[in-house]
């Protein structure tokens, strides 16, 4: 009786992940529309900021010094090797997180792919700027360095959600949304980014992150171990609603 009660409760998570997923993916797929059919007022915003932007580093040699020096730091793959990965061995092994610590990885790595494919698919041509400061190679669709950092960070806060206290993960919250957003701006003034592909980038991080989380709250895998029951009670007292 139980398992016949507990399976429309998971269906109807499921059910609510794709619907997150579908809400990401409307908007996003519209920007890549309006970009592969170069719809002139959002190219023209996007060239707007991307000129004021790189005229302001361009002018400012202490600002540019900073501005590359977060791009090192921010980059994807010092994100996850230095952020998400150690922390997610962290919440298996010291706080037997396991199977958040799995949906963590599997979140980063589909984030990272999709990221990647999307630039493939759009192939958006990087700005270009007058007396260029920094050489960027690759599609510009969407910000690689948007989508992973928003991805770590969304995951980081959902995968130690058990074991943070109120104020701490207002705090994180706090900090990791600053993080965020310096990034965005900072691929901005770097020249190596529109502002659309900043925008769909955190989109598809934080979007992504939601609606795989919903996922795994609704698959909750049934476990007599002490480990799934305090992640499965956490799950249950904060369903993404």
């Amino acid at each position: 009786m139980g398992g016949m009660e507990g399976h429309p409760t998971r269906l109807r998570r499921l059910t609510r992940a794709v619907v997150y997923a579908v809400v990401v993916a409307v908007p996003i797929a519209l920007l890549a529309l309006l970009i592969r059919t170069k719809f002139g007022p959002l190219a023209d915003l996007d060239q707007a900021v991307s000129e004021r932007a790189t005229d302001f580093t361009r002018e400012h040699d202490g600002f540019h010094t900073a501005a590359h020096t977060w791009e090192m730091i921010s980059q994807p793959w010092v994100m996850y090797a230095v952020l998400g990965v150690p922390l997610c061995l962290l919440a298996w092994f010291h706080w037997r997180l396991r199977t958040r610590a799995w949906w963590a990885l599997a979140t980063m790595a589909t984030g990272w792919i999709l990221a990647a494919a999307l630039k493939m698919l759009v192939q958006r041509a990087r700005p270009a700027i007058d007396d260029p400061f920094a050489v960027h190679h690759g599609y510009s669709f969407p910000s690689g360095h948007a989508t992973n950092n928003a991805i770590v960070v969304t995951v980081l806060l959902l995968l130690l959600r058990p074991v943070l206290g109120v104020t701490m993960r207002r705090l994180l919250l706090a900090l990791g949304a600053a993080w965020v957003l310096i990034t965005c701006a900072d691929r901005l003034f770097m020249g190596a980014h529109f502002l659309s592909d900043v925008t769909a980038g955190v989109l598809l991080g934080v979007g992504l992150c939601i609606a795989s989380y919903a996922g795994y709250v609704g698959w909750s895998p049934p476990d007599p171990t002490d480990t799934t029951s305090k992640e499965s009670a956490d799950d249950d007292a904060h369903q993404v609603a």
